[in-house]
């Protein structure tokens, strides 16, 4: 099971940082990531971390902004989001899967977060 929080209103330029905590004790054998869906949109890919966080992933509209980590003590995975924009605005999903690279179909998926970003 994945619990998302951290998401909130922010202002654009402003800075968020979500995390989602996975129940069971196989949490480090699993690649996890981030998508986001925007209203009317598909569920789009953010950012992923191979189960021993030797390769990391970025969707496009998010690098050199977003920072993807994780704490496997802690059985969490954090996404630091920085610079944000309005186009950022989405609910986020978390996702924990043993396949690599990450894609839209397999895996378990967590609650969604809200993050708002006004202009």
């Amino acid at each position: 099971q994945l619990q998302a929080s951290g998401g909130g209103l922010v202002q654009a330029g402003g800075s968020l940082r979500l995390s989602c905590v996975a129940s069971g004790r196989t949490f480090s054998s699993y690649n996890m990531g981030w998508f986001r869906q925007a209203p009317g949109k598909e569920r789009e890919f953010v950012a992923a971390i191979r189960w021993r966080g030797d390769r990391i992933n970025y969707g496009d509209s998010v690098k050199d902004r977003f920072t993807i980590s994780r704490d496997n003590a802690k059985n969490t995975v954090y996404l630091q989001m920085n610079s944000l924009k309005p186009e950022d605005t989405a609910v986020y999903y978390c996702k924990a899967t043993r396949v690599w690279p990450m894609g839209p179909a397999e895996g378990s998926w967590g609650q969604g977060t809200q993050v708002t970003v006004s202009s």
